[in-house]
């Protein structure tokens, strides 16, 4: 026991956080894709893909129950093995009739198991090492959840491509890539349940009833509402990314739609090249960048830089909706810039969950406040494929550019501290 108490973090944070990040995009892009390739209406896709935020939206009030039954290691475990079932059945589903309705239900609950195996792996991060090491693996965990980013939305999807190509039967191909999925998280649960340690204090809580619990979280998220600007911030949470929230569930399928009817007409595998690859990597950078600014100048300097790098570059898309053009390196472009962007703004965003979440039951009110972000992307993401396909690409792109208003309402109206998040200069 005491050897598998001094296993490397190497050996399990890189691992832990692919295994984390990919379901989610699993649940999230893969299967607008997979959707779109299938034939099903943008509105279909877009109302019930979106439907699938709603367990991360409601994760903190179960979140409590995670702390209070089995260890954090045994939910991971446990969640890593459903998940795997999940995909295997989605796989076994796409041939069958009914095939949309019964994956859906699937991916619901592959979503729901992978909002629990975010609560548990967060928290048996913070168990398992001390706060040095907890700073010191943080970019570790972020590199690794957007390798799998990386691997979920452009190398998966550029394989399922291939498979599309050669086997000729779309539902064949996508059954095979979830399959192979369905292996890789199989082969997480093994591998995770013999390296990951076994933290002292990793243990389900004795005098701690659920009672208890419920009461302490009312009691948390009542103050969270009692906050200074409360109003103002759940709507900077829920608006911030309005235009985001309806664009990103209809990239995918302009860019596959044929140009008859206004798309770019996309194969599947450079689709895993454009948006899954060249996009994931735009977005890194914006996001690496929109981090080191921060830390230099602070979020009240670069607030409005950020927020204008989230609505402006969406510009790109009534480009390409209304030039169709046939060059993959424009469309990369265009793709990278607007990721870019987005991953500059977002930086924004999540400095001030941050800032909001300050002070007493911080972590308590960070899980809060990223539930309001989670149902800040299901709302406006179900009504929008309704919208594109009553409006038509160009208009539909139009109208989100003229929900970036809505961004910059919310954005001008908070009030931040100048030095939150800002490096202190040394005194000499």
């Amino acid at each position: 026991m005491n050897q598998t108490k001094r296993t490397s973090p190497w050996s399990w944070i890189p691992t832990l956080y692919f295994a984390e990040a990919l379901p989610y995009v699993a649940v999230m892009t893969i299967s607008v894709i997979m959707y779109k390739r299938m034939g099903i209406s943008n509105t279909d896709i877009a109302l019930y893909t979106s439907w699938l935020y709603l367990p991360w939206v409601i994760k903190p009030f179960w979140s409590p129950f995670v702390d209070l039954l089995k260890t954090k290691r045994w939910w991971v475990i446990t969640m890593q093995f459903l998940i795997g079932a999940g995909l295997a059945g989605i796989a076994f589903t796409l041939p069958m009739d009914y095939a949309f309705q019964l994956s859906l239900a699937i991916f619901w609950l592959v979503a729901f198991s992978s909002a629990t195996h975010d609560i548990a792996a967060d928290g048996f991060y913070m168990l398992a090492l001390d706060p040095h090491e907890q700073a010191f693996y943080v970019g570790i965990r972020s590199t690794f959840y957007r390798i799998a980013t990386i691997a979920g939305q452009g190398l998966l999807v550029m394989l399922a491509g291939a498979l599309e190509v050669a086997t000729g039967k779309i539902p064949l191909a996508w059954s095979i890539t979830f399959l192979i999925m369905a292996g890789l998280f199989i082969g997480f649960c093994l591998y995770h349940k013999y390296i990951l340690p076994v933290p002292a204090s990793d243990k389900a809580a004795v005098t701690v009833t659920a009672t208890t619990i419920f009461k302490e979280f009312l009691a948390t998220f009542v103050s969270f509402f009692k906050k200074k600007q409360a109003v103002v911030a759940i709507l900077f949470m829920l608006l911030y990314r309005f235009p985001e929230a309806q664009l990103v569930k209809l990239v995918t399928p302009f860019l596959i739609d044929p140009r008859e009817v206004g798309g770019l007409g996309l194969t599947t595998s450079e689709l895993g090249l454009v948006y899954g690859t060249i996009g994931i990597i735009g977005l890194t950078l914006g996001g690496i960048i929109g981090g080191i600014v921060a830390s230099q100048g602070g979020l009240k300097k670069w607030l409005w830089p950020m927020a204008l790098a989230i609505t402006l570059p969406d510009l790109v898309f009534i480009y390409l909706s209304t030039v169709l053009p046939e060059s993959l390196i424009t469309i990369n472009v265009c793709v990278f810039i607007e990721q870019f962007g987005y991953g500059f703004g977002f930086t924004a965003y999540m400095l001030y969950l941050i800032y909001y979440s300050e002070g007493e039951h911080k972590t308590a009110h960070y899980a809060i406040c990223t539930a309001f972000m989670a149902l800040g992307m299901m709302l406006p993401g179900m009504i929008a494929g309704w919208l594109q396909e009553t409006l038509g690409y160009v208009t539909f792109f139009w109208w989100v550019m003229g929900c970036c208003l809505i961004t910059l309402a919310v954005t001008a109206c908070l009030k931040i501290d100048p030095a939150f998040a800002r490096k202190e200069k040394k005194k000499e």
